[in-house]
């Protein structure tokens, strides 16, 4: 019986980390479930997180263990593993802007249905809200640093000025191109919104 000891209590930890890890992944999108829906009903600046906090049943602390602010519910960053999953897809021997304009359009093909709807609903706020709008730009300057970052320690070589405004102007174009297809709710496909911003550096 002793022999069984160790195990037994490892396979209890495990099952509380994981109880533990589903109630904070069903917190974290029940608040941003609620969050998407008052915004939606009230528009975003007429929505306060202690609103978003009570309607979702949680603390307002709560509320900041999961997310910065109530703009972090929205302009969402991707993760460093994101970024270097998408440059892995492509061919490592093409300049970053380029491996990540090939990138972008294969992660939107792949969007399930309901990830497709979700990510609509996301960008039609941002495309309500003067405000947000505005901040897009900051979010698409640290996404092509995180890009640039990723490529860096890839490769081991420094990305040169070329990079940094290929890489940046990739970026303002999906950006754009996310804006157009929430500007027309999702009426027009969003590959074809994104692949016409794209275009539109070549021109």
């Amino acid at each position: 019986m002793a022999e069984h000891g160790p195990e037994q209590h490892d396979l209890g930890v495990t099952e509380t980390s994981d109880w533990r890890t589903r109630r904070w992944e069903a917190t974290h999108q029940r608040i941003y479930a609620t969050a998407l829906d008052l915004f939606e009903d009230f528009g975003y600046e007429q929505v306060s997180v202690n609103q978003i906090a009570k309607r979702a049943d949680v603390s307002v602390p709560t509320f900041y263990a999961h997310y910065p602010s109530k703009e972090h519910l929205i302009m969402a960053l991707p993760t460093a593993e994101m970024v270097s999953a998408l440059l892995a897809g492509q061919p490592a021997e093409l300049p970053i802007g380029d491996r990540i304009r090939q990138a972008l359009p294969v992660f939107l093909a792949d969007l399930t249905p309901d990830q497709r709807q979700a990510t609509l609903a996301r960008w039609r706020v941002i495309a309500t809200t003067p405000a947000l709008r505005t901040r897009a730009a900051e979010f698409e300057r640290a996404t092509a640093g995180m890009f640039l970052e990723s490529s860096a320690s890839s490769s081991g070589e420094t990305p040169g000025p070329a990079d940094v405004v290929r890489t940046g102007a990739v970026l303002v174009a999906y950006t754009a191109g996310l804006l157009r297809w929430a500007d027309s709710n999702g009426e027009r496909e969003l590959l074809e919104t994104v692949d016409e911003a794209f275009r539109a550096l070549s021109d």
